[in-house]
């Protein structure tokens, strides 16, 4: 078992008050985020859904970079984007929709395995379980030769 942690620091008061993110790696360090950088454009800091993209991008291509290893071929290159939206909802928020668009460069594998391979990587991988409440999560991938 394994269990990661990471910190929020805020001071001041909503839309004008700033966090910092830490986690135990030290990969972020008190990195900033607040309203500015979740709602509007602010590109000083960091917001949920852009941390959350990237844990989930993560997941999934070692999801299926470990399940081509598994069928027997074995990944070159794989890049993952991830799109969180986050849409009003009555008083808050929701994240109604993940996209993840896979590129990868498998060699030896064949469209029909690659899509397979994908589709379970995306189903499978523990970020996906732990975001099966958001109500759309899409696959787009893309075998490069």
């Amino acid at each position: 078992m394994t269990e990661k942690t990471a910190s929020v620091h805020w001071e001041g008061q909503g839309k004008k008050g700033q966090g910092q993110i830490s986690t135990d790696t030290a990969a972020l360090q008190a990195y900033p985020y607040g309203f500015g950088s979740r709602f509007e454009d602010d590109r000083k800091g960091t917001n949920p859904e852009e941390l959350l993209g990237a844990a989930h991008a993560a997941c999934f291509t070692m999801a299926f970079s470990f399940a081509c290893d598994k069928a027997g071929f074995a990944t070159e290159e794989v890049d993952t984007q991830a799109a969180v939206r986050l849409t009003p909802q009555g008083e808050g928020f929701l994240i109604d929709r993940i996209v993840l668009t896979l590129k990868a460069r498998v060699p030896g594998i064949d469209e029909s395995k690659f899509q397979q391979i994908a589709k379970a990587a995306k189903r499978d991988c523990p970020l996906s379980k732990a975001l099966a409440s958001v109500p759309q999560i899409e696959l787009t991938a893309t075998l490069m030769t």
